[in-house]
């Protein structure tokens, strides 16, 4: 323990890493009340001291930390932001995005929903980044021919990840082992692209959405 603790303090990459996961445990775990330098310090194995080097005030701790959610949500679910540009619509696989998504909720589900709590609340959702590219992709869906006309792609966005945010809770109190939630998460990503095939989606344009699903009359 002791060479670890050393460790951190000549890398200090390591040492913010490490207090950014402590604070998301609690994040999940007590809500941004139940944040504070010293309990984020005494998990992540560093002194007060050192933590209050990284983040000056338990605000910016918070805000850190919901960074932090939101990249690792970045990664799980489009890929690394250093290298993904801005994708063209017609190339994203709608589907797996999808999948992606449902299965990362349902392995973090307290940490999805402060997030997406704290988003909501803020005074400019679009600062956070994967907020940004996701519904930012559901309005460059929703300008090309691909949908539905009059998509009004914010109000798909809250009411999709609503929903696969608050999903898992349902989920978790049914489903027994890691299986079975993983197949209470695909689910959940069929009915949402069910629903998106019938709403905002012109289904001929998705055959193997529609094969997927098994819809008829499309």
């Amino acid at each position: 323990m002791e060479t670890s603790k050393k460790r951190r303090v000549r890398d200090p990459v390591a040492t913010r890493a490490a207090i950014l996961e402590a604070a998301s445990t609690l994040l999940a775990k007590d809500g941004p009340e139940g944040i504070s330098l010293s309990s984020v310090a005494q998990l992540a194995g560093v002194n007060r001291g050192t933590a209050y080097q990284h983040f000056e005030t338990r605000e910016k701790l918070v805000q850190a930390t919901i960074e932090w959610v939101s990249d690792r949500l970045f990664r799980a679910v489009f890929g690394d932001p250093e290298t993904i540009g801005e994708r063209r619509v017609e190339e994203v696989d709608t589907a797996e995005l999808t999948d992606r998504l449902a299965e990362f909720a349902m392995e973090n589900p307290e940490l999805c929903r402060v997030w997406f709590q704290q988003v909501l609340a803020s005074p400019d959702p679009a600062n956070d980044p994967f907020w940004r590219e996701y519904c930012g992709s559901l309005q460059r869906f929703a300008a090309t021919d691909l949908a539905e006309p009059d998509v009004d792609a914010e109000v798909v966005a809250v009411i999709q990840l609503a929903g696969v945010f608050f999903w898992p809770i349902w989920a978790r109190a049914h489903g027994e082992d890691d299986r079975t939630r993983s197949k209470l998460a695909r689910r959940f990503a069929d009915e949402v692209l069910r629903l998106s095939i019938h709403g905002t989606m012109r289904a001929e344009a998705f055959p193997d959405i529609v094969k997927r699903l098994g819809v008829r009359g499309a």
